[in-house]
């Protein structure tokens, strides 16, 4: 039985570790939206509304056809949670608000989901900022070229960048797995 090389057999044990780790996000605001009476999108459409935005972007960042973010915004406006707005400079462009009861389920489900995440109970203030650093690293290295059976190695590291905006890394953690329609 021919051993696999370490740099591989690392590689595999973080994908597993990985997915495992997504999984056990994605079920945490599974069991909050069950438990607040709210469907999963909700969640994932309210962390990513920091601001007014339009529905298009917000379509881009939830990574799902513009016709099921549409079906989220009746959805939020129904309850109160979100309104849509003109965008005074071009009224084709529609934006969605989030409303002060919006904002306020925003921060609770934040805070539920920030109490359950193994990193607030497990890791150190010091680790935790690792920990973030790390995730920054990667997701700024999202354009690497991949690396197939044609093209043999490992692809170069990404430059240094600059630190993501506030709340970015947050936003990608929260959102869970695409879902579309």
């Amino acid at each position: 039985m021919e051993r696999q090389p370490r740099g591989e057999q690392l590689d595999a044990e973080i994908l597993d570790g990985v997915v495992e780790f997504i999984g056990r996000i994605v079920t945490a605001g599974e069991n909050i939206a069950q438990r607040l009476s709210v469907p999963v999108t909700f969640i994932k459409a309210l962390s990513m509304l920091e601001r007014p935005m339009a529905m298009k972007d917000l379509g881009k960042r939830m990574h799902c056809d513009p016709s099921f973010v549409t079906v989220v915004a009746d959805m939020l406006e129904k309850r109160g949670l979100a309104q849509r707005e003109a965008h005074p400079g071009d009224r084709r462009v529609r934006y969605l608000v989030l409303t002060g009861e919006g904002l306020a389920l925003k921060h609770r489900i934040q805070s539920e989901m920030a109490a359950r995440m193994p990193w607030s109970r497990t890791l150190t203030e010091e680790e935790r900022e690792q920990l973030l650093a790390l995730i920054r690293k990667m997701l700024k290295a999202e354009s690497l070229p991949e690396t197939g059976a044609d093209s043999p190695g490992r692809p170069e590291a990404a430059p240094p960048s600059q630190p993501s905006a506030p709340g970015e890394v947050d936003d990608v953690l929260s959102a869970g797995p695409a879902r579309t329609g």
